[in-house]
This record gives C-alpha cells, structure tokens and sequence, in this order.
C-alpha cells in the first residue's frame, strides 16, 4: 500500500488530509513536462482531524466531496497519505540476501525496530543501498487502523483509495521532481502544518532520516489568543502578518510569535542531533533547509531559522518543474496556496510517468 514507485499509471488525484484543510492536485504528462490541470483547496472545522487520525468521518468526506464538485474534478483514483505518531519510519540495515528472503524476513526486521505489534501494522520497504556486507532497506509501518480510517473516509466521498503513501515521502517525490537533486546534497524538507511538522533529509536522492513532531501553525495562533487575549480570527490575522486590535504592541506580537518558533527549531535541532548521530561519516551536516506548509508562511520564519541553523533558508516551491496555466489558475492565489501544496503534489506525482 506504501511504496515510492507506481506501477499503474492511470491518472491519479493527490489528496492531501490536513488538519486544517484538504488539498487535492491533479497532473499530466511526466517530469520534465509535467502540466497542473486541477487544483482545490477546503477548510476543515477545528479537531475533525487530530494528529492524522479522522474524528468526524462524516465531515470530512463532505469536505473531500466538496472539493472535487467545486472544482470539476472528475478524477475518481485517490492518493493520499499518513503521517503522525501511528507512522514510523526506520533505515535499517541487514545482511546480504535474495529479493525473496528479505520478502520473508521483513516481519522479523521490523519487529526489532517498530514499537507497535507487527500483526497491527501495514508495512512496506524498499532497498536503497547496498554493498558487500549489508542492505540498507528503508521501511516504512503504520497501524492497520489509521489506514482504515484514511480509506473509509475517501470511499465515503465516492472515491477510490488507491495509494496510502507517507506525507514525508511524498514531500521527497515533489522535491526529487522539481530540484533535481546532485548525490552529495544534504537537504532537510520540513513541512509545517496546522498540528503536525514532517521532517525528511535527504542526502542526494535518499531519505536517511525522517521524522514527524507534533508541532505547527496551530501553537502560534494558541499562543496568541492566551498571551494577547485574541479571538481565533484575531490571532489567525496576527500570524499571518497583521495588527492585533486594541493596545497590543508590536513587540508584544513578535515575543509571542518567537517564543513558538523557538519551539519550533529545538525539535529541529533534535531532529538534526539524532540524524548526525547516526549518519555515515561525512553525511551528517545539513547544507540547506527548505519549508514548506501552512505553517511556513509565517512573516519572519526564514529568516529566523536561517539566523538559528546558519545555512540558506528558502520556501520549497512545489511548482517549480510544472506548467501552471496563468489563466486558468489566478497566479496571486497559487503563490498564497503554493506553500501548502508539496505534500499533494508529491502524492499527485504517483499517478504520472517516472
């Protein structure tokens, strides 16, 4: 069910379940020629979605439904993905064997390295590396039940789920796609949602350490209401770079709104720790950082992680190797929505032409 690869290239729509909206993608053609032609975007209702897992099914398959109505979205196959504390994501490295007796050892692998009961879980694995004394085997496992709930919801709309992938893999099929990356490169690609930050960094072309941290969007405007005594449209508002009402000082903003990106980087930092200590020699050094999310169009946060981390900084644009039609998709409203959009596209991506 997870994978990185598609075998069956019929088209497919990207969706992506956030906790604060859902994102749908649809493309043609194959990288190097690839073209947007659907794109929607809907709002979700506060705690329908908590931490990956679908509190009110109903509402959200409303949502989904919505958002291909609205958008004539005729497409019926769905990729979609998980992410949260139900998704672990291991390197692990075995001896040398055949296709066949790492298919059957796999259970064994993982149960060294996944704290939930392997009969629980859907796992997938791929090999990325080898050489004479080992396989280096990226594996991926979430709970059976969290993958139920992701494809009750999609039929529930009236579509088909034919791929559950992970949130942090396809972030790293839309960044291979649209960067293009050389062997030696070691990048981190953090997408800040509402609730949830994914991590993957990449060296080259290879995940070598990913990880999801329940922080995002969500604590600043938290923080502003209980800090400032805002509304929850006030402290959307603030984040986003506008005034609060009232007496509040700029100042006061700009403490509240850095206390969270503080948070913020400490579990990058971690994040950056573990991955160094466990990384070949030579691998463990960051060289670039690239965000994307909801969350990373708060006014500042380049630059203030480019000042905590001292490498460049930059917004991921998931469209930067597609064709966006400029008359057919308002460019002012793509460069606000663009943020939010690498994880759909990277699921959108399963259904073209490698």
């Amino acid at each position: 069910m997870f994978g990185r690869k598609n075998s069956n290239k019929k088209n497919l729509v990207g969706l992506d379940i956030g906790s604060s909206s859902v994102k749908a993608v649809e493309l043609q053609g194959k990288p190097g020629n690839l073209v947007l032609v659907n794109l929607g975007q809907e709002s979700l209702q506060p705690d329908t979605v908590v931490d990956g897992q679908i509190m009110e099914l109903n509402s959200v398959s409303q949502t989904i439904a919505n958002v291909f109505g609205s958008h004539q979205i005729k497409t019926q196959r769905v990729a979609a993905g998980v992410s949260g504390s139900s998704v672990i994501v291991k390197n692990i490295i075995v001896p040398p064997m055949s296709k066949d007796e790492l298919e059957e050892s796999i259970d064994w692998h993982a149960e060294e390295h996944i704290p939930f009961d392997i009969a629980d879980v859907s796992l997938d694995y791929q090999v990325v590396g080898s050489s004479d004394d080992s396989l280096h085997v990226l594996m991926a496992a979430c709970k059976r039940d969290f993958v139920a709930n992701i494809k009750q919801v999609i039929q529930l709309a009236g579509k088909f789920p034919a791929i559950i992938d992970v949130d942090a893999f396809a972030l790293q099929n839309c960044y291979e796609v649209n960067y293009q990356p050389t062997p030696e490169q070691s990048v981190a690609l953090l997408n800040i949602g509402a609730s949830t930050m994914n991590i993957n960094i990449l060296h080259g072309a290879r995940s070598v350490f990913t990880r999801d941290v329940s922080v995002g969007g969500n604590q600043y405007t938290a923080l502003l209401q209980k800090e400032l005594g805002l509304t929850f449209e006030q402290a959307e508002a603030v984040k986003r770079g506008g005034m609060a009402p009232g007496e509040t000082e700029r100042r006061d903003m700009a403490q509240v709104l850095e206390t969270v990106s503080d948070i913020l980087a400490l579990e990058i930092q971690k994040t950056f720790d573990f991955y160094r200590a466990t990384s070949d020699d030579g691998e463990g050094t960051v060289q670039k950082i690239l965000i994307s999310g909801g969350g990373s169009k708060l006014p500042g946060l380049t630059e203030f992680l480019a000042n905590r981390f001292g490498v460049p900084v930059e917004a991921f644009n998931p469209f930067r190797q597609i064709k966006v039609d400029a008359r057919r998709f308002d460019p002012e409203y793509m460069r606000e929505v663009m943020p939010e959009l690498a994880v759909a596209v990277g699921l959108a991506l399963r259904g073209v032409e490698a």
